[in-house]
């Protein structure tokens, strides 16, 4: 699906509901990012240049396992800062290192220069955008100072549902959380087959994106300090897959550890259904559409071998059941034990509740209106539509993640609970659009999270927060197709509170706005609860000044609504979350299914 074709979808009736303003978020992410990525949409570029004789050198870090010159960046108030970008943290997983667990670099030969941006992982991109299999990078962000040290260090783990987006400055971009004392480190892992491929035997166990993850995490720990950050204060932060990586790492052996704060924003691996055992339909799939035999595992693999990165990337648009569905194609595998260190040993439910979770605060959000802009890829689309009304439970199960519902029942539930009619057509209207928005919006993220709140605040003995996003600022992943403005509190909207997102989206500068005070307050939040693990306000951030943000707790379900102004409520979408807790029952306090 191009950008293009995209930004053609629209109701044809004229209804007051969003539309999607980019392409699928997940998809194609990095699809406008070449014609962008050097400059921000005020045509203001982040590198601070000055003399020599300015004292603006370039910096350079020496740390236990090298040294790495970086560069000078300024952020959002015009606060110098270094930052050091591209630095490898493991070995290139290419030729006989590919589809194999990443190897940690604990040792550079030579200066390493840190200065520019390393490639994102193999996907699908336009207009020669900077991809690449050596791609195993990450970006480490720091104030300046001489006696900068024991920061709070923030990890964050990007989205793009496993197979897109990168942590490249111009899609995580640093200007606005480095206007506070932090140091932030940003992560590449390896997408698609490149990082997921699991065929259910020693050849590919599966799961090596969130084994990359792991290696730069330890290389965090290693590192760190000589960055000015503190290693025993690490938050760990992602969006929808890197929110899915953030809750696997509070429950893997391999992370233990390795952090001490965790911030999970629209994504949770636990929800309808458990995990797989392996994805090896995935794999034979991949190796179909290259031309690959599928006859064994040694043999699939040994072809896939002889293709290149770009064949194996660029195949993504063919790896889907249907228009873009499922939105998460591929998924952490439940390890079996073939000598391989494991990331995921156990079920995550089982995990969480059999005392594997890391005590640590925890951050749980979503989005008032997620993955809302599903709904019209399916209803702009004649041949979907028609296929949707003819078949609602064959979709519905791979769209909402049902499982083998071959009696259909669990589609027809959720279809009586959803829209006025259980037994009417799907409708290019906008009461099918907000009834099937809010579906696809609770089946991808929206009760994951409810499941993983709820379940956290009974088996954590470390405080757990919620939130759920509903500001409507000046730009946004959705806008109305009549007035083209904002409308709604898409998937990834309160980034752009967090992070530059210069690829697709204006900076947003200080002053006296909403936008800009939305900023100053996201900021804080995420700088108290990396700092102190408590996100309530403290003297160094007035802009949270009157704000009490209470834990969630089980018996009262408390949450923050994230808007202007901040107002705390109960129960998020609790009316609606009732019929997949009737589908999916589980006991909160025993863990066990109904």
């Amino acid at each position: 699906m191009t950008r293009q074709n995209v930004e053609k979808l629209q109701i044809k009736e004229r209804i007051n509901v969003p539309r999607m303003k980019l392409c699928a978020v997940l998809v194609c992410a990095l699809a406008a990012v070449a014609a962008h990525h050097h400059k921000d949409h005020h045509g203001h570029t982040h590198e601070v240049t000055e003399s020599p004789s300015a004292g603006s050198a370039a910096p350079l870090t020496v740390s236990p396992s090298g040294q790495f010159r970086g560069s000078w960046m300024a952020s959002r108030r015009g606060r110098r800062f270094q930052a050091y970008r591209g630095i490898r943290y493991a070995e290139p997983p290419v030729g006989e290192l590919r589809f194999q667990p990443p190897k940690l670099i604990t040792k550079y030969s030579g200066e390493v220069d840190a200065s520019q941006e390393g490639p994102a992982c193999p996907q699908p991109v336009i207009d020669n955008y900077p991809v690449h299999e050596d791609c195993l990078r990450l970006n480490v962000y720091r104030p300046d100072g001489k006696h900068v040290k024991d920061l709070p260090v923030v990890v964050f783990m990007h989205a793009g549902g496993f197979y897109t987006v990168s942590g490249r400055s111009d899609v995580a971009g640093p200007h606005y959380l480095l206007d506070r004392d932090v140091v932030l480190v940003t992560i590449n892992y390896r997408l698609g087959s490149l990082g997921f491929l699991s065929t259910g035997d020693k050849y590919a166990p599966g799961n090596n994106g969130f084994k990359d993850q792991v290696m730069a995490l330890r290389w965090v720990q290693r590192n760190i300090a000589a960055f000015g950050g503190d290693p025993s204060l690490v938050t760990i932060s992602g969006y929808s897959a890197g929110s899915f990586s953030v809750m696997l790492h509070t429950i893997s052996p391999m992370s233990r550890g390795l952090f001490h704060r965790a911030i999970s924003m629209s994504g949770s691996p636990i929800s309808q259904i458990e995990i797989p055992r392996h994805q090896r339909h995935l794999a034979e799939k991949q190796a179909e559409l290259l031309n690959c035999t599928t006859a064994s595992s040694q043999a699939l693999i040994a072809c896939l071998q002889t293709k290149t990165s770009k064949e194996i990337g660029d195949s993504l648009d063919k790896m889907f059941e249907f228009n873009y569905d499922p939105v998460l194609l591929w998924v952490p595998i439940h390890e079996r034990d073939f000598g391989q260190e494991m990331f995921l040993p156990r079920q995550p439910l089982v995990a969480l509740c059999g005392g594997d979770l890391a005590p640590v605060p925890y951050i749980v959000s979503q989005t008032q209106d997620e993955f809302f802009w599903k709904a019209f890829s399916v209803l702009n689309d004649q041949g979907a539509l028609l296929s949707w009304n003819n078949d609602f439970s064959g979709f519905a199960n791979i769209a909402f993640y049902l499982g083998n519902d071959s009696s259909g029942r669990l589609a027809d539930s959720l279809k009586a609970a959803y829209f006025p009619s259980a037994d009417a057509r799907l409708l290019n209207n906008s009461a099918t659009a907000d009834a099937l928005g809010k579906l696809y919006s609770d089946a991808i993220i929206g009760f994951g999270a409810h499941r993983l709140v709820n379940l956290l605040s009974r088996h954590s003995k470390h405080p757990v927060y919620y939130y759920e996003f509903g500001y409507v600022g000046n730009s946004s992943h959705y806008v109305d197709p009549v007035t083209n403005k904002p409308t709604a509190a898409a998937h990834h909207d309160d980034l752009l509170y967090l992070f530059n997102v210069s690829a697709s989206f204006p900076a947003i500068p200080p002053g006296d706005t909403h936008d800009s005070h939305m900023v100053d307050k996201m900021t804080a939040l995420f700088y108290n609860f990396a700092r102190y693990g408590d996100p309530n306000p403290r003297p160094d951030t007035p802009e949270l000044r009157g704000l009490s943000w209470p834990q969630f707790t089980a018996p009262v379900r408390q949450y923050l609504r994230v808007d202007d102004p901040f107002s705390v409520h109960t129960r998020l979408f609790e009316d609606r979350f009732k019929v997949w807790e009737d589908l999916f029952p589980i006991d909160y306090q025993t863990c066990k299914q109904k």
